[in-house]
């Protein structure tokens, strides 16, 4: 009785080699982008320093708005402070009283703030 004859292939070297190459080229691609992408890792690091830069510089804003609000309240009618009309009256119009002593010092700019 004759024997069936089943045929074999035996996979070649480079056979065996297309997957894991196919795979470690998609890993090596995504990883690639989660790092330096424009949103992975190094691009994160980039917008958190921007953020806290922002922060920063919004709260010296907020600061100086703040100063700025209390300066106009000093100078609304209903609450005129009499010294800051003085100084910005004196600043603005180079005025002194009469029995004031006035120095003047040399390279420095009179008359403006």
């Amino acid at each position: 009785m004759p024997r069936a004859a089943t045929r074999q292939r035996k996979q070649s070297f480079l056979r065996r080699l297309i997957t894991p190459a196919i795979a470690i080229a998609a890993l090596g691609y995504f990883g690639f982008h989660a790092m330096s992408g424009e949103l992975g890792m190094v691009g994160r690091a980039m917008i958190e320093r921007q953020v806290s830069e922002l922060e920063t510089e919004l709260a010296d804003l907020t600061a100086q708005r703040q100063e700025l609000v209390a300066k106009v309240s000093l100078l609304r009618p209903e609450s005129l402070d009499p010294d800051m009309l003085d100084e910005r009256a004196r600043l603005n119009l180079n005025l002194v009283h009469p029995y004031e002593l006035v120095v003047l010092r040399p390279g420095h700019r009179y008359g403006v703030n």
